[in-house]
């Protein structure tokens, strides 16, 4: 948005957006830590990788002209919402064979 719409250059926009990503994912860490929502077993591995990830990616992109760093940021949100409408795809017919057998069972 900021990119496309008010002409901010990517890497500008990509700052800004962590700007307002970091607070925000701090406060769900610590609602969710408070009610016992976090598998530390999984999330610590998840992580690590995110911190190696977002130091790589972060010197990778410094250094990647504008042009590329945009295409790619683009490759990477439709990466994002192709998973994201298969997760839900996925949990829609989940739900729907568990009330097919809710439905079945109260028969």
């Amino acid at each position: 948005m900021l990119t496309a719409f008010l002409n901010i250059d990517q890497h500008l926009a990509q700052g800004a957006n962590l700007v307002f990503f970091i607070p925000t994912c701090v406060v769900a860490i610590v609602v969710n830590i408070r009610n016992r929502n976090i598998n530390y077993k999984v999330a610590i591995p998840i992580i690590i990788a995110g911190i190696v990830g977002a130091i790589i990616g972060a010197k990778l992109s410094v250094n990647m002209p504008i042009k590329e760093l945009r295409k790619y940021f683009g490759i990477f949100l439709v990466v994002v919402c192709v998973n994201e409408i298969y997760s839900l795809k996925k949990e829609y017919i989940n739900n729907k064979k568990t009330n097919n057998k809710n439905i079945k069972n109260k028969e």
